[in-house]
């Protein structure tokens, strides 16, 4: 579905897909495009985490717990096996699924009464609802929406001690891990340490760490779990409201197919465009020249709009959406864009039911249309990208 001429991708990155399946960046660093090879790099034990800030986690004193995003090894792997249990497909159907219909049900509320509103915040609110259970954020006073707004800006500068900007983004963004830690995270923690509960908060304290480390945990799991869901659930929208064809599918699909429907939404147009790993010891990579050894030290990005669109695994026009593409070598229907193995999204299967939730109620409104066209900025740390000013309404408004 989409362009017969061409890509149905909404999100255009300004960067035509490499012939290669690994090529070199311009600063020496691997580039790799191919889904297998990709899946082989994420795969790999001798490559860790890269990107994502980790410089900055690597300078905490040695005695501070990383989040879990930034471990690897036996740490991480073991930390991934405790907190499995929050993330099953029995707990997602069973702990969150009301909650998720609940909070969407309020959201279409809220739309109908408004006449109109802007999808990043009904996504945004339906995010944090769920992801906050999930840690246990329940405790926060007021205003934990605008907190997490200013902690994830659209635009984002890098702090510093060189510049009059540096200092300033240093403050801003030191003020703002004090104002979620003192609103947020601290009424969290001594709610269970009074009580204890079966969730993320009450792990983390079981297991002897800080308020700091309770802190940088909850955040990482915000950025993963709130602010990526909110771009996919705006993403898969828009593909909806443009694809008629698309919207009349998913309407009357069972929600299997629905899930399925999302995810290759997802394929085609992933959140997250690259993930780093940097070798620890010799990677062996297939280049156009024959293989060549990526050096321990050495960085290597995988780009995974681009796995996503590899012919060779997704098949016949990688660049449309197709619900019930089968893929050769057997990826999920999401290709990459939860990543794979070991560093893998844990949250992936609350990210597409949370999205089907909300836009299944969205799109049974009579009359919903898309009031002028959604505006894409881009986080290039990450590939990332955001999406604002879809605005959703319902018929009778203006």
């Amino acid at each position: 579905m989409g362009d017969a001429q061409g890509s149905a991708r909404k999100v255009d990155r300004g960067r035509e897909r490499s012939g290669c399946p690994v090529s070199r960046g311009p600063d020496g660093s691997w580039q790799v495009h191919g889904y297998a090879v990709a899946r082989e790099v994420l795969r790999s034990t001798e490559t860790v985490q890269a990107g994502l800030g980790i410089e900055t986690v690597e300078k905490l004193p040695p005695r501070v717990r990383r989040p879990v995003l930034y471990q690897d090894g036996a740490q991480h792997r073991e930390q991934r096996r405790q907190t499995a249990r929050f993330f099953t497909p029995r707990r997602v159907d069973e702990h969150y699924r009301e909650l998720m219909v609940r909070v969407a049900d309020e959201q279409v509320a809220a739309l109908r009464a408004a006449g109109r509103a802007q999808l990043s915040d009904l996504s945004f609110t339906m995010a944090i609802e769920v992801v906050s259970d999930i840690i246990g954020l329940r405790h926060s006073r007021p205003g934990l929406k605008g907190r997490l707004e200013r902690f994830f800006p659209e635009e984002f500068g890098r702090p510093g001690l060189t510049s009059a900007r540096g200092l300033y983004w240093l403050v801003r963004q030191n003020a703002n891990w004090l104002r979620i830690h003192l609103a947020d995270v601290r009424p969290a923690i001594r709610a269970h340490r009074a009580r204890t509960r079966d969730d993320l908060i009450s792990h983390l304290l079981s297991e002897g760490c800080s308020d700091a480390e309770i802190l940088g945990e909850c955040l990482t799991y915000a950025a993963a779990g709130m602010v990526t869901t909110r771009e996919f659930i705006c993403v898969a929208a828009w593909h909806l409201f443009t694809d008629p064809e698309l919207l009349d599918r998913y309407r009357t699909a069972d929600e299997p197919e629905r899930l399925g429907l999302l995810q290759e939404i997802l394929r085609l147009e992933p959140v997250v465009g690259r993930l780093s790993r940097r070798a620890t010891a010799p990677v062996r990579l297939p280049t156009a020249d024959g293989e060549a050894t990526v050096r321990p030290g050495e960085l290597i990005t995988v780009f995974v709009d681009e796995a996503n669109a590899d012919p060779e695994i997704m098949g016949p026009d990688p660049h449309r959406v197709r619900p019930g593409r089968v893929p050769a070598l057997g990826p999920s229907a999401a290709g990459l864009a939860f990543g794979d193995c070991a560093h893998r999204c844990p949250g992936a299967s609350v990210a597409v039911l949370e999205a089907d939730v909300l836009l299944s109620r969205l799109f049974a409104l009579d009359g919903l249309r898309m009031a002028g066209k959604p505006r894409v900025s881009f986080k290039d740390d990450i590939g990332g990208y955001e999406i604002r000013d879809l605005t959703v309404a319902v018929a009778g408004r203006r």
